[in-house]
């Protein structure tokens, strides 16, 4: 436990949400703080993009076995988990929060926790990141359509303004630093520690943002005791359902234990760095951060989780290949 909240990201949001909770960006704050939000989220696409090797895209795109399979899981199968939660979820939470589960199903992996979990189980690292790296690059082309396809809609339906403004803040600024990545490759690599905090940043603006807009929604009465334990009981099944099933489809590709490892972290994890940001240009703040509150709770708990199967998986190093589809267990 203590290694996850050492983990800057996971401060970082934390202090967003407290401070929202605090001092909520309302009124013409808000606007401020959307531009100070849009601003950071536009620099983080456009480090994306210098920092994500084209060679590596092809060679990811090459491997199909991997990818392909890789692909359904995280954009089929999840987006399909978190279509049931949301429906069970209807049932006892507000509308918008049950909408979170379908929301938080459609993201695509997280690069560096999913990357540093398959090296700590010593899997394929350079799978790992080329695969979380070509799902975050997918998810912002697929994700929204996806979203709208299984149901998502409300303050959600894409119209031209949002499309402009995907256009605007995600792709056109990852298209320019995979433009010029070969001007920026050496400042990328000099200055990586601080370029890591600039990511925390723009995350954390997002949530500022869309949280403040739930504080003003008076979430706090919206989303009471009971809520909060069946919020925490949806993410609970999807982090099993994402985790044992990830695992156990890396099993029957047959996938090698190193692939397999890595078919695992990059499909159980889910992106904040993606979710933030676009929840913030997908909903207006009053929605968006209801819309959230699930990304936020399964962004903490797999990292809870990660920790300790990547442990039991390093110390089991004749664990079959592909063919034994038994899921990696924790030491008690």
């Amino acid at each position: 436990m203590r290694t996850v909240f050492a983990d800057p990201m996971l401060r970082m949001l934390m202090a967003a949400i407290l401070l929202a909770a605090l001092v909520p960006a309302v009124g013409e704050a808000r606007g401020a703080a959307q531009l100070v939000a849009n601003s950071a989220i536009f620099i983080l696409f456009l480090l994306n993009g210098m920092r994500i090797a084209r060679r590596d895209i092809a060679a990811g795109a090459a491997n199909w076995r991997f990818l392909l399979p890789l692909v359904l899981w995280v954009f089929g199968a999840m987006a399909l988990v978190g279509l049931a939660l949301a429906s069970i979820g209807s049932s006892v939470l507000t509308p918008a929060v049950a909408l979170g589960f379908l929301y938080l199903g459609t993201l695509p992996s997280t690069v560096q926790s999913a990357t540093s979990y398959t090296s700590l189980a010593e899997g394929n690292v350079a799978l790992s990141v080329v695969g979380a790296a070509l799902l975050n690059i997918l998810g912002v082309f697929i994700t929204v359509p996806i979203f709208l396809a299984l149901g998502g809609s409300g303050s959600g339906a894409v119209g031209m303004d949002v499309i402009g403004k995907i256009m605007l803040l995600l792709i056109l600024p990852f298209a320019i630093g995979q433009a010029v990545q070969g001007f920026t490759r050496d400042f990328i690599a000099q200055h990586k520690g601080k370029i890591a905090w600039v990511d925390r940043f723009a995350i954390s603006a997002a949530i500022y943002v869309a949280f403040s807009g739930a504080v003003e929604q008076g979430i706090w009465t919206r989303v009471d005791a009971f809520d909060w334990l069946a919020i925490l009981g949806l993410v609970a099944v999807f982090l099993v359902v994402g985790n044992y099933g990830a695992w156990l489809a890396g099993g029957a590709l047959r996938l090698p234990r190193a692939d397999r490892i890595a078919f695992l972290f990059a499909g159980a994890q889910k992106s904040a760095a993606v979710g933030a940001p676009l929840a913030t240009i997908l909903f207006p703040p009053a929605e968006a951060g209801f819309i959230v509150i699930a990304l936020l709770l399964y962004h903490f708990f797999q990292l809870v989780v990660a920790a300790p199967v990547a442990s039991r998986l390093s110390t089991s190093p004749h664990l079959p290949d592909g063919g034994d589809c038994a899921a990696p267990t924790t030491r008690s």
